[in-house]
């Protein structure tokens, strides 16, 4: 960054961030002034590097990325591992696997002659009294001989340094999902320190913290920032979907709203609060959306009079050819419909006694993939949006959440290498980098469909898991032979 505001210039999308702060809030549009594009609360961070004067803006705004960054980072590492009341004890990394799934109907029998332990014997924020192995007294409480009592948490065993062998692997997970947001910013800290989503990011990854342990924190925390960038709004709708405090969770995403709206009123503007909304439909198929695949290909093998050329109006590369038009139309509806979809699967799991907090994790990666999928607009900082819900998948089910990590890390590397690497190329209907940006949006399909079975799979095994782990928990021949 050195490189650029050293020389009182500007980096990317912040050429244009500083115009406006430059200009002020509210400014008019002018030759020299773009239209506002963002919800109107970006204009907080974007007018915050003001305070360094023209040539440090870039100085200024990377700072307080870095500090945002530092913040979440911190919560994640020193908070996250933390237990809450009525948080589920079952995610917390490797042992949440088999503490998960369950087994299967035949093999109860076989779990206990193996000495498959009860998690509520390993986890000390668990639900109800702790049971000692099959054949271990217990005392009067109802607690093994050297388990947790209150206040206290059991070790995995008598050398453990501290705490219980759960906290101990959510500390681990937090680990993993630290390094994991570092191999990600190797390959989208480009675009995290040069777009607004690097502000959104970090405050979306604290409210998912949250969302479940104290649903009005976290709620607050994401609908500060949907007023930033849209998209957090996905996780604001999971845990309306997932979490029982639902009305608590509208509640206070209204509050915010009319705290925003006083805001605006008190300021100036009120009629352009939802200018970032109604201004999109009059874009084309974005160059790198997922739906612009076809023409992409029809435009390298020259077919139909397809091309890529820039819309110089909105500062953008699009796809022409046939039927451009009406598959720009079409993805409107379908998003919503898209979105219904997903809602009614996450509805579908609940009912079918799903577990809340995974739904909310699930449900916001699947929301959040979907607004991507079936946008006409694919530009390559989206794939930012997809870090904070993947980092707090690691935190709470590392073992389960590889998958969807590998595969966003995927979509990280490809997007790096079709923007800022070789986005020329891309534009002049290269065919390598064709190819590139078609495995690319075939990752974004695939971590689609992954978080669609995830979900549904949450409600296939509700049954089961309440089945066997009621039966774990009563007490009889069948789990003390």
């Amino acid at each position: 960054m050195a490189s650029f505001f050293l020389h009182g210039w500007a980096f990317s999308d912040t050429e244009q961030y500083r115009e406006w702060a430059m200009a002020g809030y509210n400014a008019p549009v002018t030759d020299a002034v773009s239209p506002w594009v963002y919800p109107v609360l970006a204009q907080i961070p974007i007018m915050l590097p003001r305070i360094a004067g023209h040539d440090l803006y870039l100085l200024a705004w990377t700072l307080m990325i870095t500090v945002l960054n530092a913040v979440a980072m911190w919560f994640l590492l020193h908070r996250a591992h933390r237990p809450a009341r009525g948080e589920l004890p079952e995610l917390v990394g490797e042992s949440s696997e088999a503490a998960h799934d369950g087994p299967a109907p035949g093999d109860v029998h076989a779990a206990a002659s193996s000495g498959a332990r009860d998690p509520a014997e390993e986890l000390p924020w668990s639900h109800g009294p702790v049971r000692a192995p099959v054949g271990q007294k217990t005392r009067a409480d109802g607690e093994a001989p050297g388990a947790a009592g209150p206040g206290r948490a059991a070790s995995s065993s008598p050398q453990a340094p501290r705490g219980s062998s759960a906290v101990l692997s959510r500390q681990r997970s937090a680990a993993v999902a630290g390094w994991w947001w570092v191999v990600f910013t190797v390959f989208l800290g480009y675009l995290s320190f040069a777009r607004v989503e690097g502000v959104a990011a970090p405050i979306v990854f604290l409210g998912l913290l949250y969302a479940v342990r104290q649903p009005v924190v976290g709620a607050a925390l994401l609908s500060v920032a949907t007023w930033i960038k849209v998209w957090p709004a996905a996780a604001v709708l999971a845990m309306m979907i997932a979490l029982r405090q639902r009305v608590r969770i509208v509640l206070t995403g209204v509050v915010v709203t009319a705290l925003v709206v006083a805001g605006v009123l008190a300021l100036g503007g009120i009629e352009h609060i939802a200018d970032f909304a109604l201004n999109q439909g009059s874009r084309g198929m974005q160059l790198e959306a997922t739906f612009s695949t076809p023409w992409v290909w029809a435009a390298v093998l020259g077919i139909g009079g397809s091309k890529i050329a820039d819309n110089t109006a909105i500062n953008s590369t699009e796809v022409y050819g046939p039927g451009v038009d009406v598959m720009a139309s079409l993805l409107q509806p379908l998003l919503l419909l898209a979105v219904a979809g997903a809602a009614a699967l996450l509805l579908r799991a609940l009912r079918c006694g799903a577990d809340r907090g995974r739904l909310v994790y699930a449900g916001t990666l699947l929301l959040t993939t979907v607004l991507i999928v079936f946008n006409k607009v694919g530009s390559p900082q989206f794939m930012v949006w997809l870090a904070p819900v993947i980092m707090v998948g690691l935190l709470h089910d590392r073992v389960r959440w590889r998958t969807p990590a590998l595969l966003v890390l995927g979509i990280a590397a490809t997007t790096f290498v079709i923007y800022p690497l070789f986005y020329t190329p891309l534009i002049h209907a290269n065919p390598v980098m064709a190819a590139v940006l078609t495995v690319r949006n075939a990752l974004l399909v695939a971590l689609l469909l992954w978080t669609a079975r995830r979900i549904w799979q949450l409600g296939s095994r509700a049954p089961l898991d309440a089945h066997t782990s009621g039966q774990r928990r009563t007490p009889g021949p069948t789990l003390e032979a």
